[in-house]
């Protein structure tokens, strides 16, 4: 269902392949999107410039999620603008290493982008959706999350804590006419996967046996904030094949 044109929304690493694919579905949908990057805004500007080409609106956020004081600076003078509606959190890094050889700082800087991550962008964002008695949150998080993986337990921490926190989160603000949900990919292709799974190994993982595409992600995320899913709330949705 299409935006009314004044809504919009603040897509929190949106210059990667996922986060291009949604800044873009959305666009589509009528949104005003806010396409956030941190150290490239290079891509994040080349995603505006595809929204644009396509006669979508959007523009170009660049701040440290990590950083508290940074964050809602940031979304305080985004807010100057009018209001947030929608937020997607698909920010998150991969810093893969078994347990027994990580590193602290490698624990903590893949749950600080995600899981603090999550807070810093979010709370700012209640009291206004509230207000505008609408809002839609969609965190991002992955397969990993459910099924685990190995070399990745702080990434499977950070991204179900995910799970929880939009659960919970979805039943303190239901009432405002605010949802809030998660979308777990399994494997999508893109620059990073397409060279970690010959078509082999893909074929034995995945019962769909080919990769999800960025496309197929952003169009579940793109439904979930529409009005059409007004009564969806506190669901982790899977995109990922059949894996789980």
């Amino acid at each position: 269902m299409m935006a009314d044109g004044s809504r919009r929304v603040l897509v929190t690493g949106g210059s990667g392949d996922i986060g291009g694919a949604i800044c873009a579905t959305l666009a589509r949908d009528g949104w005003q999107v806010i396409v956030h990057a941190n150290s490239n805004r290079k891509r994040a500007e080349s995603v505006v410039t595809g929204v644009r080409e396509a006669n979508g609106n959007a523009e170009v956020a660049t701040f440290d999620l990590t950083d508290a004081a940074a964050t809602r600076a940031a979304i305080e003078g985004l807010l100057q603008g009018g209001t947030i509606h929608a937020l997607v959190h698909n920010a998150g890094i991969h810093d893969d290493a078994p347990l027994a050889g990580m590193s602290e700082d490698q624990w903590r800087r893949v749950i600080d982008v995600s899981l603090h991550g999550f807070f810093h962008v979010t709370q700012p964002l209640l009291l206004p959706m509230a207000r505008a008695r609408f809002g839609r949150i969609v965190a991002v998080s992955s397969v990993a999350a459910t099924l685990g993986n190995r070399g990745q337990v702080n990434y499977a921490a950070a991204k179900s804590a995910l799970h929880g926190a939009a659960k919970s989160l979805a039943r303190e603000m239901a009432s405002r006419n605010i949802t809030v949900n998660v979308v777990a990919p399994g494997i999508i292709g893109g620059r990073l996967t397409d060279t970690l799974f010959t078509p082999e190994q893909v074929k034995v993982m995945i019962p769909a046996e080919r990769t999800g595409t960025p496309a197929e992600v952003a169009g579940v995320v793109a439904f979930l904030c529409s009005d059409a899913a007004s009564y969806i709330n506190g669901q982790v949705i899977g995109v990922n094949g059949g894996m789980a």
